[in-house]
């Protein structure tokens, strides 16, 4: 059988598919697998230990060739490369309008995609050959679990998998990162895709300081394009001197994060990477959905605001009040050191979706 994965990104979006793949796989140890991503986010799935064919698309370039009829180079080149295989079956993990018409496009004889519930984009329903209904609330890499049984009959296994192909460069760059350190460091990433899900720059120099107090750790302030001074402020805000910052690739990262004592961000690519990585997280969470976008392990912590009026997972990019992410240090140390000690306790990772990780924005959480 040959099957295709549609899931284009963002980053955070891949990798929460992975364990689908993994489930994939698995269930069909023969088939070829294909995964079409967009070129800008289809760097943590090169190399994949059991993918057998990554296709990079751009996907604004394609639609500009499609709307204007222009026999233009290059979406002839990604139609040719999508329709390369006889696909049996296309598996739209994304429930966009774009993501469906390129699971369509890619010639497969069916495929599956969301009811129009669990859509983003209802209307794309019309390129699918049949809908899985999935339950509210439900966490998005159960969500691609549930598609993956309700359309190839291939349960979920009872441990999650993330399957990321590491090379030698990859560690080498996460060792260098890391050096001094004794291996005694956090990982500290205060980006993210949108303004309304960042904690304040300088609270993360003050976490650092309180880390290197009580723990001696340093920190490794982690950023990607366009957030270096975001991250020299945190360095700057640290009185410590223990923040550094540090720019890694995304297979760099998830080699510093299999290793760090502990992981502090918002809901951003590099958050989910660190799930995958297996490293403790807390979360700090505003707009978003920790149920939904954050670690499925009920040993990981979030930390959000509801003593406000308007703590309704609103996933505004700007707001007027900008106050969910407002939260004190002494809140977010205190969770990392929750979060320590369950480590110290043994506390095992290998149970998702408990009951007690669904309720990990109200017990856990931070109020």
């Amino acid at each position: 059988m040959r099957v295709l994965i549609v899931k284009l990104g963002s980053i955070g979006d891949i990798v929460h598919t992975l364990p689908a793949l993994a489930a994939l796989r698995a269930g069909l140890p023969q088939a070829e697998i294909s995964w079409v991503a967009e070129r800008s986010s289809s760097e943590i799935l090169k190399d994949n230990p059991i993918l057998d064919r990554l296709i990079e698309v751009d996907t604004k370039a394609l639609r500009r060739g499609l709307m204007s009829g222009e026999t233009l180079r290059a979406p002839r080149q990604q139609l040719r490369r999508l329709r390369a295989s006889a696909f049996d079956v296309a598996l739209d993990f994304q429930g966009l309008i774009k993501s469906a018409s390129i699971a369509r496009l890619s010639g497969a004889r069916r495929v599956f995609g969301y009811a129009r519930a669990g859509l983003r984009e209802p209307a794309s329903t019309v390129f699918l050959s049949k809908r899985i209904a999935i339950p509210p609330h439900t966490h998005v890499i159960r969500k691609a679990l549930l598609l993956l049984q309700g359309a190839l009959g291939i349960s979920a296994p009872p441990e999650l998998s993330f399957p990321i192909g590491v090379t030698r460069e990859a560690e080498a760059e996460a060792e260098r990162a890391s050096e001094g350190t004794g291996g005694n460091y956090a990982i500290l990433n205060p980006g993210g895709g949108w303004p309304t899900k960042l904690w304040n720059a300088e609270k993360f120099g003050g976490l650092s300081d309180l880390l290197w107090t009580e723990y001696g750790m340093r920190s490794l302030v982690t950023y990607g394009p366009g957030e270096e001074e975001l991250a020299e402020r945190v360095a700057a805000s640290s009185e410590s001197g223990k923040a550094i910052p540090v720019r890694l690739s995304l297979k760099g990262f998830y080699s510093l994060a299999k290793r760090a004592r502990v992981y502090v961000g918002g809901d951003t690519g590099p958050t989910h990477i660190a799930v995958a990585a297996g490293a403790p997280i807390v979360g700090l969470f505003g707009p978003t959905e920790w149920w939904r976008n954050g670690s499925p392990y009920s040993a990981d912590i979030c930390v959000e605001r509801n003593d406000i009026d308007c703590r309704v997972d609103c996933h505004r990019r700007a707001c007027s009040k900008w106050i969910c992410m407002d939260i004190d240090v002494g809140r977010v140390f205190e969770a990392v050191a929750r979060r320590l000690q369950i480590v110290e306790s043994s506390v095992s990772l290998t149970q998702p979706f408990a009951e007690s990780g669904r309720r990990a924005s109200s017990s856990d959480s931070m109020r």
